[in-house]
């Protein structure tokens, strides 16, 4: 999603919806059905349904891959990545809710209430850890997140274009960093019942979000997502014109979680131990202006250090991308996703192997006292 976009779901779409995080809601509905069938299936996570497209046979000893797509896209965004990951491994996409085939949620859209909800959608639809989580740009936020919330469920990372430690944001017309923008205010406690309805929406609001979805259509396949399939486009231009669409995105405590989330990584030199981690960056630049280059090394370098996060980590810069690089290079994002499972794996592997060995050792010393 380009900055133009996300500053309207921000902008717009908060303003739309603040004064119904307040209020009592009853369920929200699309105003139109979608136009294709939903390829996986919906799955009731406490009174609102998620989308889970799960492909790809399921592999003893081998983890689930997981894809997290970014701001505003849903899970036909890897429609060029998830028929080759489906080769090797087990590999679900999904709709967080509001967007794609998937229902409203609670509100506020919080980074923990979307992290709740994907943890208990994979549990109720039967997906088991071991996981490897793959997270494209704000998909990055939600993936670290949640490797940092269920710490024993994912063993490994691939993260594609992922959104900066402390982005910019726009306020008040003037470019800030997110650390600048902290209230201090307390995040909401995850909500596990009482999606976010429709007819609640007061006129005013609900024209103002029509308005909003409405602008978003002629601009849903832009390059690079004319490279999707044609099922895919024409999925995207009927989400992108839905209400949901723009409520998916409302989250007034950003700045607080993205705050809490730096404070988390920071706990430790290496927050995410030995999984295995690729961090994906585009090799085309995309930010303009007098600043874009320094922005773009900024980039890179925050890149460079969430790679780090992990002793087993690894920087791979996709030459031929900009931010989609699902998209642009997806035979580089399979890739990098075959080689975080394959080396999960084989890790996974090698400590079944020494707690073998612990037993056996223990077994022996246990028979030989015995013996004596």
């Amino acid at each position: 999603m380009k900055r133009k976009d996300r500053l309207l779901l921000g902008g717009l779409a908060w303003m739309a919806l603040f004064v119904l995080l307040q209020a009592g809601t009853i369920q929200a509905q699309n105003e139109s059905a979608p136009p294709l069938p939903p390829p996986g299936k919906l799955v009731d996570v406490g009174g609102w349904r998620l989308h889970l497209n799960c492909t790809g046979e399921a592999r003893a000893g081998q983890p689930t891959v997981i894809l997290e797509p970014g701001i505003g896209d849903f899970s036909v965004e890897w429609s060029l990545v998830q028929p080759g990951v489906a080769k090797f491994a087990r590999v679900c996409s999904y709709d967080r809710a509001g967007d794609g085939w998937s229902d409203w949620g609670p509100h506020p859209r919080t980074y923990r209430q979307i992290v709740y909800e994907l943890h208990t959608l994979l549990d109720k639809a039967g997906v088991k850890p071991p996981l490897v989580l793959v997270g494209q740009s704000y998909g990055g936020w939600l993936v670290r997140l949640y490797a940092l919330m269920y710490p024993s469920d994912v063993v490994g990372m691939a993260l594609v274009d992922v959104g900066a430690d402390d982005p910019w944001r726009m306020t008040n017309g003037k470019l800030a960093r997110s650390s600048e923008l902290v209230k201090g205010e307390p995040i909401p406690a995850i909500k596990t019942s009482g999606p976010l309805r429709l007819s609640d929406i007061p006129p005013e609001a609900l024209r103002q979000m029509k308005a909003g979805a409405q602008s978003l259509v002629p601009h849903a396949n832009d390059p690079p997502r004319d490279k999707l399939p044609p099922e895919a486009q024409r999925m995207r231009a009927w989400a992108r014109g839905q209400l949901g669409h723009i409520a998916a995105g409302v989250n007034p405590f950003e700045m607080e979680e993205l705050a809490a989330l730096r404070t988390e990584q920071a706990k430790s030199e290496y927050p995410f131990g030995d999984k295995p981690l690729i961090v994906l960056t585009r090799g085309i630049p995309e930010e303009s202006g007098p600043d874009g280059k320094a922005m773009e090394e900024e980039r890179r370098s925050n890149h460079a250090a969430v790679a780090k996060r992990s002793r087993q980590g690894k920087l791979i810069v996709a030459a031929r991308s900009g931010h989609h690089i699902q998209m642009d290079e997806p035979e580089l994002v399979i890739q990098s996703i075959r080689e975080v499972v394959v080396a999960a794996t084989e890790q996974k592997g090698d400590v079944l192997k020494d707690k073998l060995c612990c037993t056996k050792r223990e077994t022996a010393r246990e028979i030989t006292e015995q013996t004596k």
